[in-house]
This record gives structure tokens, sequence and C-alpha cells, in this order.
């Protein structure tokens, strides 16, 4: 429990599947401004600001592809903002109530989750047949202004569902 966080129930925090984000320094304005707790869950240790409001939890792997995401999902409930790509691991999220973003600025919902799960899956089958090189488009200034606006949006409504 933060220094934020103390007498608080259940606060609203935002956990970050860390290992390739390349939002994390605008996770920590946001979560500064609003006064946030985050979690940051990785597989390796990462430089992160020493503040109380902020954890990393570096997860061992042993072997199993998805401890991290593991981790995030045993994080995450309905007062959570999970920020990851990972539509799979989005996927486990929504289903325990939280808030689910990419770092693109994309929200993913229980409307949407069952189409990007459709599309991803079709992708690696095409890129499996060779038919598909290449990966995803570079990240832009774009994403990141899309990606706060977004972050900004979901954490009203996080916390008008709270209260």
């Amino acid at each position: 429990v933060s220094a934020r966080s103390k007498g608080r129930a259940s606060p609203v925090r935002i956990l970050v599947d860390a290992d390739s984000c390349p939002v994390k320094d605008e996770v920590y304005r946001v979560a500064k401004r609003c006064e946030l707790d985050v979690v940051l869950v990785s597989e390796r240790w990462q430089r992160v600001p020493s503040e109380p409001w902020i954890e990393l939890i570096v997860v061992e792997n042993e072997g199993r592809l998805d401890a991290a995401d593991d981790r995030i999902v045993q994080e995450a409930g309905p007062a959570e903002i999970v920020v990851t790509e990972d539509i799979l691991l989005a996927a486990r999220c929504l289903e325990l109530g939280a808030s689910v973003l990419s770092p693109r600025g994309r929200v993913f919902t229980e409307e949407t989750i069952g189409e990007a799960i459709a599309t991803r899956t079709l992708m690696a089958e095409l890129r499996e047949s060779g038919e598909i090189t290449g990966g995803p488009a570079q990240f832009e200034k774009r994403d990141r202004s899309t990606f706060l606006q977004r972050l900004d949006e979901i954490i009203q409504k996080t916390r008008l569902r709270r209260d």
C-alpha cells in the first residue's frame, strides 16, 4: 500500500505491462497529476522513478512464457487500469472488470475484444504461411497523444464507477 492509498479502500491503480511499454513516462506524469498508484510488472529489472506511488514487480518467468501476464491478472480488478499491447492479456483483464488501454490509445472493451482476438489469430496464421512480413507500424507522436487522451478518459470513468 503506497502513501497515496492509505486510508482509501481499493484505490484506482494503473498496472503496466512494462517490458516493452513505450509510454511509461506518460503514465508517470498522468499518475502524479491524478494522484494514482502505478504498478509496473516486468520479467526483468528496470530503472523507475523513486516515488512511493510507483512499484516495480519483477516476475521470475521460471520457464513460463506468460509469468508477467499472470501477475498482472492477479493484480487486476475493477479499480485497475491496465496498459498493455497484449490482446490475450487484455481479454483476461477485462473478464476481471479492469479497464484496458494499449500504448497506442486503443481502448479494449467487452464489445471489441472478440474482434481484436480474431484479427490477432488471422494475422498470426498469415505470418506463419509467409503471407505477411514486417511488424507493427512504428510508434509515433500521434500514438502518444492518443494514449494520453484515452488514459484521461478511462481514469475519469473508473473514478465515476467507484464513487
